[in-house]
């Protein structure tokens, strides 16, 4: 029997978008009020078999959030800007590239050149652990500094309308403004959780390498992302079917608990622009609105 299709998605500038089992829609509130609604057909990579692949599919699903990610913040773009020209590929490929350098940088690299200062009086092992604490302080700093300003809080509340319209999906219910807006604006398989999982087994992942020459370490910190990916997913995969359980929801509490930070309760109008992304994708794949209708072999991010 195949596993249910997980509906999933992102905030985006003044929008949402939902990806889908065959497309990648997008709502948009233009200036004017109105909302734009686009979608586009996914690549065969990220619908193929190879994203059934466990492990592998959790390389792939990096690639498509960082590609569908940065599409979409710039079609938002373009749309709160009024302007409807195609964004070149040269430029999305350009985005793409500079974003993975800065999250190398800043979440791997920093942390690892901040961590020799404590190599003398620590064991390659405490090494480790003082690296990954680094990490995480920069991760939660980040996100503290970036929730001060007053575009990122929008985002991060149209990121609360994104997680109230799956959950309210999930739950059966209708696709209605006013009946969605009970529901949480945490969801277990937000990318922020798995974002901190992926913190968490970097500590082991790091850890068995020890503490080697400054460029295997540097090599390492670059070369193993996919690998980190590829077991994260997995981990989500797995604690997101149990979470129904007491001690799977209790190892969940703190990737939920972090949702604080980047989600805000939306406003019925950020909650309108939500469904209609959701609505446009259930119609791309020819799905009822409501999950007992919809079936896949694989779940998104």
């Amino acid at each position: 029997m195949p596993d249910t299709f997980y509906y999933g998605g992102q905030a985006v500038i003044e929008g949402v978008m939902i990806r889908g089992k065959k497309s990648m829609a997008i709502a948009v509130r233009r200036p004017d009020k109105g909302i734009t609604v686009a979608s586009q057909p996914l690549s065969p990579l990220y619908t193929g078999r190879w994203r059934r692949l466990p492990f592998l599919r959790g390389i792939i699903v990096l690639i498509e959030t960082m590609v569908l990610g940065i599409r979409a913040l710039m079609f938002s773009a373009n749309v709160v800007a009024g302007e409807g020209e195609e964004i070149p590929r040269g430029v999305m490929w350009g985005t793409v590239i500079f974003a993975l350098v800065f999250v190398v940088a800043l979440f791997f690299l920093t942390p690892l050149f901040a961590s020799r200062l404590f190599e003398p009086y620590l064991s390659p092992l405490l090494a480790n652990i003082a690296e990954g604490v680094l990490r995480l302080a920069i991760f939660l700093a980040y996100l503290l500094l970036i929730s001060l300003t007053r575009d990122i809080r929008r985002v991060f509340a149209y990121h609360g309308a994104e997680h109230k319209a799956i959950n309210a999906y999930e739950a059966g219910i209708p696709l209605e403004v006013a009946a969605i807006q009970k529901y949480s604006t945490v969801h277990t398989r937000c990318g922020t959780g798995f974002l901190l999982i992926v913190l968490v087994v970097a500590v082991f992942l790091f850890s068995l390498l020890g503490r080697p020459s400054l460029w295997l370490m540097v090599t390492s910190r670059v070369v193993l992302i996919p690998a980190l990916a590829a077991i994260s997913y997995e981990l989500m995969r797995l604690s997101a079917r149990y979470a129904h359980r007491p001690g799977v929801r209790a190892m969940l509490a703190p990737g939920l608990a972090l949702q604080s930070l980047t989600t805000r309760q939306p406003s019925p109008d950020q909650l309108e622009v939500a469904l209609a992304a959701l609505k446009r994708s259930l119609e791309e794949d020819g799905a009822a609105e409501s999950p007992q209708a919809t079936s896949s072999a694989e779940s998104s991010l």
